[in-house]
Order: structure tokens, then sequence, then C-alpha cells
């Protein structure tokens, strides 16, 4: 794609990409770009905004605020909220490149963020939209319910801890298949946790109401609190229950640690050479197909951050290793954890740009293959949950960094560290996996075995997996 072909209406541009970028000059003496960032072809646009974003990232890693703010101005005339998924994407990233300069005036910042408000009710909604629009929570409550009816065979007592006691969907699901045992319901215990009163008091007389319906023996107990200070004595365990634990897109958030006077990683310079063969090659409609010819990789990590990605090496956090032990302590008969396939820890903020870009470009293309443009549904979602995950992941480092996405190959090493040991997923829970998603209309995606657990894909990209555990005493 050497050159540009005009299109009727619209003014001649006969450079490449990568020439109009390198015309994008940060010296003032330039002049407007804007008429030619404007006239762009949707794919040559997309192919900028990527450069502009790990240029602008290139820059924030640095510490050259000049620089960097001249490239967010550029892409400002780029992207949008309502565009495309190159534009969408980049008006997100872009953001969170712009909120992580503006920690350095914590005045400022704030100022700005005062008067942003988010009710509860329109979190439940989102998280509603989210169930909806894609199949992983749906994936991974059917795995875990089935999982946990398999594990439970003939006990008499179950008790339940959920990590994240947000949507009764589950559990509601659970009841009805507990109360069609062939020895009737077990006298069922849930104990729910989450920071917010509030969202325990629904659940609470969701789940109870649900329950005297289907004649279902339960309780349940509401523990307000961040799973890092959980006081594991509240969780009332008692001699003789069954116990299970669901932990749905929670672990990674204990990965956070104090690391923010650790030095950073220096910044990785792009390689002209090839950013030209692949603006040359390449002529990608959609995010993913820019992303297969590897345009992003050109700043991939290099042999300094190699343990970051190793399979079997990964950053021992004290935190998450504290409350693993004491999982273990409670000696459950089964855990099932659902998390992001990304590596979202690397300490390389460039590493993470990267990251990023690839996994959550899968996701806003998904919806742009589903979801019209316009659609407040779909904008929502994006900016709710993947725009404020994205921010998390650039702009916040230390303790406030909490979305840590990491890979099941280093989830297992990690589990079986602490003491756990994994349990296949039967082919009843796989066969019903699979037909849920056949069911379901979710074109597109598939379901692969891998190690014992499921990753879900959406075409060749790995988006989330799951996978059951169990005290090694019930090996």
């Amino acid at each position: 794609m050497a050159g540009m072909v005009q299109e009727e209406g619209s003014s001649s541009i006969s450079s490449s990409p990568l020439q109009i970028f390198s015309l994008l000059s940060l010296s003032p003496g330039l002049g407007s770009p804007y008429t030619w960032l404007r006239d762009l072809k949707p794919e040559d646009r997309g192919l900028c905004l990527i450069q502009l974003l790990v240029h602008c990232a290139n820059h924030v890693a640095a510490g050259s605020v000049e620089n960097a703010n001249t490239i967010l101005d550029y892409i400002s005339h780029l992207a949008s909220p309502e565009g495309d998924t190159m534009q969408r994407i980049a008006a997100y990233f872009s953001e969170a490149l712009a909120d992580r300069m503006l920690r350095a005036w914590p005045g400022l910042r704030n100022a700005i963020n005062a008067t942003k408000i988010s009710s509860l009710s329109e979190e439940i909604f989102v998280q509603r939209l989210f169930f909806e629009l894609f199949p992983f929570l749906r994936l991974s409550y059917m795995i875990a319910n089935q999982a946990i009816i398999e594990a439970m065979e003939g006990e008499k007592v179950v008790h339940i801890i959920d990590l994240n006691s947000f949507d009764p969907a589950q559990w509601i699901n659970l009841f009805k298949d507990l109360r069609a045992r062939p020895e009737g319901p077990p006298h069922l215990r849930i104990t729910g946790i989450h920071e917010q009163k509030q969202v325990l008091e629904l659940m609470a007389h969701r789940l109870l109401e649900e329950a005297e319906k289907l004649d279902i023996p339960f309780q349940f107990n509401p523990i307000v609190s961040k799973l890092e200070n959980l006081d594991f004595d509240c969780l009332r365990v008692k001699t003789g229950e069954a116990l299970a634990i669901s932990s749905v897109l929670q672990l990674h958030s204990l990965l956070s640690f104090d690391d923010e006077r650790s030095s950073p990683s220096a910044p990785k310079n792009l390689n002209s050479v090839h950013l030209q063969r692949v603006f040359q090659q390449v002529n990608p409609l959609t995010f993913g197909d820019f992303l297969e010819k590897d345009v992003v990789n050109m700043c991939s990590p290099g042999t300094d951050s190699a343990s970051s990605s190793s399979p079997v090496s990964f950053c021992y956090s004290q935190k998450l290793g504290n409350f693993l032990n004491a999982l273990r302590g409670l000696s459950p008969k089964l855990m099932v954890v659902t998390e992001q396939e990304s590596n979202h820890n690397a300490h390389s903020l460039i590493d993470r740009v990267t990251e990023a870009l690839n996994f959550y470009g899968t996701l806003f293309d998904r919806l742009e293959s589903t979801v019209p443009r316009a659609s407040i549904e779909r904008q929502k979602v994006e900016k709710m949950i993947f725009g404020e995950e994205i921010k998390n992941i650039i702009a916040c480092e230390g303790l406030e960094r909490k979305v840590r996405h990491e890979k099941l190959e280093k989830w297992i090493p990690r589990l079986e560290l602490a003491g756990f040991g994994r349990v296949p997923l039967s082919y009843h829970v796989r066969l019903q996996a699979t037909r849920l998603l056949q069911s379901c209309g979710f074109e597109g995606y598939k379901l692969n075995e891998e190690k014992n657990c499921l990753v879900i894909f959406w075409k060749d990209k790995p988006l989330y997996s799951i996978s059951a555990w169990r005290f090694r005493r019930y090996s």
C-alpha cells in the first residue's frame, strides 16, 4: 500500500501512512496537519492512530510531557468514542495516557474529576449489558454451577463463598439445579463478599425470595469488605460443610503491590524499517486484522522483560499469596476461577499498552461486528467497563493499579504453589458450555481445553480462562 487512491469527493493524498506520520513533526513550524488527518481513509486512519498511540506511550513513559501532549492533540482529531473500532480504542487509550500525565498534578486531576458521578443502579445495568453482549459471564456461571453440582453430589450441607457477590443470576440457576437432584436439595449457605452494603442487601433479598419459592433451605451471609481486607473469621466455615469457592474476575486485583518506588523500564523505540514494511503490506478493515500483522509488536518486549512474560515465571505478590493460603486453610472441595486471558501486569508501561491494545481491540471488534455504533448500550459498556479497565492498566501504578490481568500459564503455578490441585472439567460440563454458545447465538466464539482448563476464544484470540481447583486433600 505505497500510495492511496483518491476517492470521489475527497482531496488527493499520495503519501503512505508512514510518510504522513513522519510529517506530523513535533516542531512548531509545520503548521496544522489536521486537514490531512481528516482526509485519511478509514484503514489508513487506523494505522496512524495506532502509531500515534504507541509514540505517545513512549513519550509518556520517558516523561516527555510536551511531546506527548502534541501527539494527543493529533489523536483528538482522529479518535471518537462513537466512531469505528480504531477510533473508539484510540479515544479510551488517549484518555488513559492523558490521565497518567495528569497524576503529576493531583490538584488539577482531582478538580477535573470532582463532578463525575456513577450510581449503583447504573453500575448494575452496565454489568447486565456486559452479560448480555458477551458470553463470558454466562459461561463462567454455568461451568461453575455444573462443577459444583458434580463436586457436591451426595452432600447434605453445602457452603459457597462468592468472592464478588454482585449478580444473583448465577445462584438462582444453581438453586434450580440443586432442586432437581434425586436426593433433593442440600442445606445451602452462600457467603457473599462485596464492598457495597447495598449490593449485598439486593443479593440477599433476591436469593432469599427465590429460595423460598423453590423450597430450598438457604442462608445468606453478607460480608461488606474488600477482598484484600477480608477477615476470614467472618466466613464462618463450619465442620461438616462441603465448601465451594467462586472467583469471577477477582484474584488479579490482589496482585497489586507498592511498586511505585521501582525504577521504570526504559521506553522502547520504534523500528522505522519494520514500520515501513508493515505499512506497505497491510490494508486492515478491523482492529484484529491490523494486529494480526504484528504492527503493535513493533515495541515487543525485549530481553529486559523476558522474565515478565515467561510461562514459568511470575511476580510473587505477598497479598495474593496470603489470601490463597487462607483459602487453602478452609479446605475447599472446589474452587472455580475465571480470569482474563491476557498479561496486563508487566512493569513496563509500553508492554502493558501493547498487551491492552491486543486484548481490548478484540473486544471492541466483537462489538463492532454485532452492535450498531450509535447504540447507547454499547457506548456504556465500552466506557464504564473497558474504558475504566484501560485507564487503570495504563494510568495507575502501585497499590492503585488493580487491573493486573495475567494468563492461565501464570495462574496455574501460582495456585499449585498455594496448595491447590487442578480439577479437570468433565465432558458434560464442556458439552453444556458448547451448547450454550450455540443456543445463544454467540458466533465466532469457541472453547479450547488447555491443561485441564477451558479458554474462551473469539476467532483465534484467547480472552478468558475458567479453571477448577480443590484443596490437595481431595485430589
